[in-house]
């Protein structure tokens, strides 16, 4: 019995130590970004292709946090091949919302159970796939929820970054495409441009 309840208890505490550590790498990661020069993270677009990938790795592990991951891509998108552009970029955007993806994974995540919020969860009960699909997609402030949402829900990783992926790579390529002149998207341009 008392085995028993040991091993309950290292369990407990395995699976609080695995909660703790993803919660600070999650802030420690959003600090990162935060207190960056931006110089330093400017000059990772001279890097092509990896600068691009780790670029929007970097910008898009911040939670709650902006960054302009979209201007890069834009910029990039008149010099170099504009799909490649939104392949690296989707990937990178994708694998840095895992930050989000794992707050919420690690246990409820610590956000205001806002009306937004709330929708989130439902859309992601109901359709989850399609609710990461578009709010990947759309440029908006709110893909960190969903990806909260998702961690929460305890959707599975690989389906997460698959969809996540799919949504960032269309709204990657047209930015690039945007930038490269290739398709003409006023409010893009406008959004972009200084």
């Amino acid at each position: 019995m008392k085995n028993n309840q040991k091993e309950i208890s290292n369990k407990k505490i395995f699976s609080f130590i695995k909660r703790l550590g993803a919660i600070l790498a999650v802030v420690a990661i959003s600090l990162y970004i935060f207190f960056i020069p931006e110089d330093q993270l400017t000059g990772l677009e001279n890097f092509g292709y990896a600068g691009v990938f780790l670029f929007s790795v970097i910008t898009n592990a911040t939670i709650f946090l902006p960054a302009p991951g979209l201007l890069i891509v834009f910029s990039l998108g008149a010099r170099l091949n504009p799909i490649l552009i939104a392949v690296t970029a989707g990937l990178g955007s994708a694998i840095g919302e895992l930050s989000g993806y794992l707050a919420g994974y690690s246990g409820r995540a610590i956000i205001d159970k806002k009306n937004i919020y709330t929708k989130l969860v439902n859309w992601m009960k109901k359709n989850g796939e399609l609710t990461i699909l578009v709010m990947a997609f759309i440029p908006n402030p709110f893909f960190d929820l969903t990806g909260i949402a998702a961690g929460i829900l305890k959707m599975p990783v690989w389906k997460f970054l698959f969809w996540a992926f799919i949504g960032k790579f269309f709204k990657m390529l047209l930015i690039a495409l945007a930038g490269a002149g290739t398709l003409e998207i006023p409010w893009i341009k406008d959004l972009l441009t200084v």
